[in-house]
């Protein structure tokens, strides 16, 4: 068990599948009931215990910094990817100095979800096994997640060991966008932009990479048709 006071937060991409509402806002600036995505992302870290969340920047950058000028917590720490976009991986690596030399929290600026009994976050803490583990990932059912449509990413065995999901087959789990990652995961890695994916499957080629299920509901807004969804699903909850 580890409980990371810092996150890496990703909110450089483009949001292309969010256009046109992305022509003018930031994907992690859209609003679903009133509320921010970034800001149901860096709620949810704060109650999970983080002190510092490391914002990688580059579309639409400064409303971005402006608006998360506003926060009181987490500390934001931005990391400027305005001249050269670094993809998820190349994002992290840049940042490595200011994330420490521990595990830390990884969280995709656009995503949420309706915790259920116990919290995902502290879900991934409890579940963390420096021994075992580079990388340890929310995993959520393809089944039951509001808003997606997608054939999955992962297998999820006994032991919570991660595999892809074979060509021209559904796996269970998606990846919800929240992990926890080991600064040794991106040793020998590339400069310049980079998937962490590839990580991933490096992880996996060396057993390394494992899951936890998601308890509650995974809600992904990648579209402006998918704002409406959530919103819907965010009422029947209350």
């Amino acid at each position: 068990m580890i409980q990371p006071k810092t996150a890496m937060v990703l909110a450089a991409g483009y949001g292309k599948r969010m256009r046109p509402v992305s022509t003018t806002t930031p994907k992690p600036l859209v609003r679903v009931n009133g509320r921010s995505l970034i800001d149901y992302c860096l709620n949810g870290l704060v109650e999970a215990g983080v002190e510092t969340a490391i914002v990688n920047v580059h579309y639409l950058a400064d409303l971005v910094e402006a608006h998360l000028g506003k926060r009181r917590a987490p500390e934001i720490v931005f990391s400027d990817e305005r001249k050269q976009l670094l993809d998820t991986g190349g994002g992290i690596k840049r940042a490595l100095s200011h994330l420490g030399e521990q595990p830390f929290f990884l969280r995709n600026s656009d995503s949420f979800w309706l915790e259920g009994v116990r919290r995902n976050l502290d879900w991934l803490s409890a579940g963390w096994d420096d021994d075992r583990m580079d990388a340890l990932l929310l995993v959520a059912s393809t089944v039951s997640s509001v808003g997606y449509q997608g054939r999955g990413d992962f297998t999820l065995d006994k032991h919570g060991v991660l595999s892809r999901r074979p060509e021209r087959t559904v796996a269970p789990f998606v990846y919800a966008g929240a992990a926890i990652l080991h600064p040794r995961l991106f040793r020998d890695t590339p400069d310049g932009p980079f998937s962490l994916n590839l990580l991933f499957d490096k992880a996996i080629r060396e057993g390394r990479l494992f899951g936890v299920r998601l308890d509650g509901v995974w809600i992904n807004v990648e579209t402006p048709a998918a704002i409406a969804v959530a919103e819907t699903a965010l009422l029947e909850s209350a």
